[in-house]
């Protein structure tokens, strides 16, 4: 791992020996290792050239390590600063890139892009630029980035970008979905389920939009994905629009201290408690009744008996009027 501050594999090898020894010779490396005596000699001079060992005054053919925090974190901190300026000089020939295809295409508001690898990156660089929002529309069987993929998620999280996220039921059929949604809601997401979504979609900052065209039923070779990034125009305001209103609509989603999904205390004194929270919770975010009772390790028939317990509570005929119910009174 050392390769990244400017050593060699036998270079790095050769420090780590003589950090755990303190000082060591040229024999004393050889024998701890597969070197030769001629080749530890001249991998600690060069250590030695680097920064990294010192020779003792006295005996020349010693060395000691100079403790990594001083020999090793100015490297890494240059390294990160290059990284950092490489970086900011790629985002700056993407935007001229953009400004330029923007210009080229006569002022339209559309851009298409083909394969699920181009999708994947232009979904990394939104929310890599994105300063104040994120708003997804999260569909089952993602088709370009996983969920466990999407690190840049996390980092602009911990940059203070909101994330809003509405979650489909389908989506919930992936036994590891709730775990996903845990890890983003713990993270500082805020999260919503809704039946049904009519497509997938990302908007950063209201300001551009990326959504996959692919149809249910098309092909899923990755190379004929076609996703169109949508930039400022009444377009974009249309799927602002429709993100709004099914956040109006949808339900929350929070996680307990245990780290399940459900809610917090409510002063309502008729509202369920404990596990039938839960229980409730799985039920508005979609979840079959199947996945419910393999979330809460009982059998479906007592999922659908709880089910029935809590329509009786709330005063309604249906699970539709129930996750309004729940919702508007704060049972989730």
């Amino acid at each position: 791992m050392l390769e990244t501050v400017g050593l060699t594999a036998d270079e790095s090898e050769v420090y780590r020996l003589l950090v755990a020894t303190g000082t060591a010779s040229a024999q004393d490396i050889s024998g701890r290792s597969d070197l030769d005596v001629a080749t530890a000699l001249l991998l600690l001079r060069a250590l030695e050239h680097k920064g990294l060992a010192s020779a003792a005054e006295d005996s020349p053919e010693w060395f000691t390590a100079v403790p990594p925090q001083v020999a090793l974190m100015p490297r890494l901190q240059r390294h990160f600063d290059a990284l950092e300026q490489t970086r900011a000089a790629v985002y700056e020939l993407a935007e001229t890139h953009r400004r330029s295809a923007w210009t080229r295409s006569t002022g339209e508001a559309v851009e298409i892009i083909t394969g699920a690898a181009a999708l994947r990156q232009h979904l990394r660089q939104l929310q890599h630029g994105a300063g104040r929002e994120m708003m997804w529309f999260v569909k089952a069987q993602y088709v370009a980035m996983s969920p466990e993929s999407n690190q840049e998620e996390f980092d602009a999280l911990d940059r203070g970008v909101l994330y809003r996220a509405l979650y489909e039921q389908a989506y919930f059929d992936d036994p590891d979905a709730v775990d996903y949604v845990v890890k983003g809601v713990c993270a500082g997401e805020v999260s919503r389920a809704v039946p049904l979504l009519p497509l997938r979609m990302a908007i950063a900052d209201r300001s551009v939009a990326i959504l996959p065209l692919a149809a249910s039923g098309t092909s899923r070779n990755p190379r004929d994905l076609r996703a169109a990034v949508v930039r400022e125009s009444s377009l974009l305001d249309a799927l602002i629009a429709l993100f709004e209103h099914h956040w109006e609509i949808g339900a929350p989603l929070r996680v307990t201290e245990e780290g399940q999904i459900g809610g917090a205390g409510t002063t309502d004194a008729a509202s369920p408690v404990g596990e039938d929270r839960h229980l409730l919770s799985l039920m508005v975010a979609g979840m079959t009744d199947e996945a419910i009772a393999g979330q809460l390790r009982v059998s479906k028939r007592t999922v659908q008996r709880r089910i029935q317990g809590l329509m009786s509570l709330a005063g309604v005929a249906t699970r539709m009027q129930l996750g309004w119910h729940a919702a508007r009174r704060d049972w989730l």
